[in-house]
């Protein structure tokens, strides 16, 4: 089975209008009002946020492959 590569990891917050990118592996990036956070470079993308659903939290901006 062929999966997407990541191009991008980036999410945008919803609530500071904040754009965050986990550029390597374990590159941890929050937020500047720190209701989101992304990780995992281009290994994975890990997202964290306070519940479900995420998109209300955030928008997700990562490219593929």
């Amino acid at each position: 089975m062929f999966e997407k590569k990541l191009k991008r990891n980036m999410i945008r917050c919803k609530y500071c209008g904040d754009v965050i990118e986990s550029r390597s592996l374990y590159d941890f990036k929050r937020c500047k009002c720190g209701k989101v956070t992304v990780d995992g470079g281009l290994e994975y993308a890990k997202r964290s946020f306070s519940n479900n659903p995420p998109e209300n939290h955030f928008e997700e901006l990562s490219e593929f492959e």
